[in-house]
């Protein structure tokens, strides 16, 4: 069974707590195919150990959360594909079953380690389900009701599986953020909220993240906020306004590479900037950030330089 209480505990760890990488990102580097529309969901069907080893190789590396490949999971991806709810439901499930593995054969190969690692099911936005670019934007012709629907059965299945704790990431919208604070609210399970903002101010909907951030403000389940695949050059001033508006909570950042992704061809453009990787995260995590990782295009290696600079430890622990 999982703990639902080791989430909490490890926010009183000292130091920082290393999250992953992109999923996806390590998936493409292992020669995985997640060009289709459920991105590294697809590999819950197609090639299970492939999401197992891939989730080792950042345990390797020297996190202390993994963050399931559930993202872009969802029945409406699933039922597409002509399976059926319940079919679409055991896939879902399946992303915590399969980081639980990686984290026990882990454990098993490294049996000194001094912290043990936690599964973070991953809920992504509305749009990572459309494969439009929108979870990027916030831009959903839905309504708030809609929304709920979409989110509540995913968040059910995960919150009563063996994960750790819940990842509500990559949102972009100030609506999606409310419709979730108020499903989180019953949830058993600790939850952290992230992000997925355009500059240095704002989320993708155009919201400012200080008034996004100011609605988990004394939440009972909410216990980290903050930002990924987001810009790494944003992230410092972001830490700023999240330290405003939730001053109780701990911040969670995980930026991507700084490239853009382009939906209409599956690409990724402009500059990638992962140089000082490590410098920043230091900048990060004296600014108050406490969990720290990567998002889309930050691999294994970038984790490991974590793991050995900001963290100053040995990556097999």
């Amino acid at each position: 069974m999982a703990d639902k209480q080791s989430f909490q505990a490890a926010l009183e760890w000292p130091g920082p707590i290393l999250i992953d990488g992109g999923l996806a990102t390590q998936c493409e580097s292992m020669g995985c195919d997640i060009a289709g529309d459920l991105w590294s969901a697809v590999l819950l069907q197609s090639s299970p150990r492939a999401v197992i080893d891939a989730h080792r190789a950042f345990l390797d590396a020297g996190a202390d959360i993994i963050i399931t490949a559930s993202y872009q999971a969802s029945r409406i991806g699933f039922m597409a594909l002509g399976l059926s709810g319940a079919e679409a439901d055991a896939l879902i499930l399946s992303s915590v079953t399969l980081a639980t593995q990686a984290r026990q054969e882990f454990l098993q190969d490294n049996p000194r380690t001094s912290r043990r690692p936690m599964i973070a099911a991953s809920i992504g936005p509305f749009g990572a389900a459309l494969h439009d670019g929108s979870e990027y934007t916030g831009r959903y012709s839905v309504s708030a009701a809609e929304l709920e629907d979409f989110h509540a059965s995913r968040l059910g299945l995960l919150d009563a599986s063996e994960a750790d704790l819940l990842a509500c990431e990559t949102i972009p919208s100030l609506s999606e953020a409310k419709v979730l604070a108020e499903l989180l609210r019953n949830a058993k399970t600790p939850a952290w909220i992230s992000f997925a903002c355009r500059d240095d101010e704002c989320i993708g909907d155009g919201t400012r993240l200080i008034e996004a951030a100011s609605v988990f403000t004394d939440h009972p389940r909410v216990l980290a906020v903050g930002v990924n695949c987001t810009a790494p050059q944003h992230i410092l001033s972001l830490i700023g306004h999240i330290r405003s508006a939730v001053p109780d909570k701990a911040i969670v950042v995980y930026p991507n590479s700084g490239e853009t992704y382009n939906v209409a061809d599956n690409s990724w453009r402009g500059e990638m900037n992962l140089e000082d990787w490590v410098t920043a995260a230091h900048a990060w995590a004296t600014a108050g950030a406490k969990l720290i990782g990567g998002c889309c295009r930050v691999g294994a290696e970038q984790i490991r330089e974590l793991a050995e600079g900001i963290a100053g430890r040995n990556t097999r622990r």
